[in-house]
């Protein structure tokens, strides 16, 4: 029994750090927009909520947060504490919610339904959005002094990243149905 909680901790472990390194690499596959960019963080953000729960997944995005305040480069424009100075960084803190509320939703049933995948990944989403744009707008206005419009944080921080980013829900709620079985005999 022992042996197998070992095994069980180090297949943990493993998945946890394989879902910081694609969050690190999704950061890097990015589209340029003033503010925020749209990165492919989001999609392995959510993978790691839908396919490690809420517990593991979430602990993969603050070793990536972690990482990233202790001055390794793997955010978007670098690393180091004052990054989170940064318009985007409230977007890196809803990742780490937003991961915890996929996994919490998409495991509320054994065998989640499509329909239940994407929501579970609208609502992370959803988490992202909203403390990333609280962030931001506050970043802006009180501490850069640069001043950004409530229109402009609409615009940017929403309107132009969001199609992308509901596309990137339905593409990893896709990837999740088809891995569930695949799942459910490693398991």
């Amino acid at each position: 029994m022992e042996q197998l909680n070992r095994q069980t901790a180090v297949r943990d472990m493993t998945l946890c750090a394989m879902f910081t390194a694609l969050i690190i690499v999704g950061a890097f596959i990015r589209i340029p927009i003033p503010y925020v960019p749209f990165t492919l963080q989001l999609l392995f953000t959510m993978l790691a909520g839908l396919l490690l729960g809420k517990k593991l997944g979430t602990m993969s995005v603050l070793l990536y947060i972690i990482l990233g305040l202790i001055g390794v480069p793997v955010f978007t424009e670098g690393g180091g504490l004052m990054y989170i100075f940064k318009p985007s960084f409230g977007y890196i803190i809803g990742f780490a919610v937003g991961a915890y509320l996929t996994g919490k939703i998409a495991h509320e049933v054994k065998n989640p339904s499509f329909g239940r995948l994407l929501w579970a990944n609208i609502a992370g989403l959803m988490a992202v959005y909203g403390f990333g744009m609280v962030h931001c707008f506050v970043i802006m206005n009180y501490y850069s002094g640069a001043g950004m419009t409530l229109w402009n944080l609409i615009l940017y921080c929403f309107l132009l990243i969001v199609p992308g980013d509901l596309f990137l829900c339905v593409v990893a709620a896709i990837l999740m149905k088809r891995l569930l079985p695949v799942l459910h005999q490693y398991r």
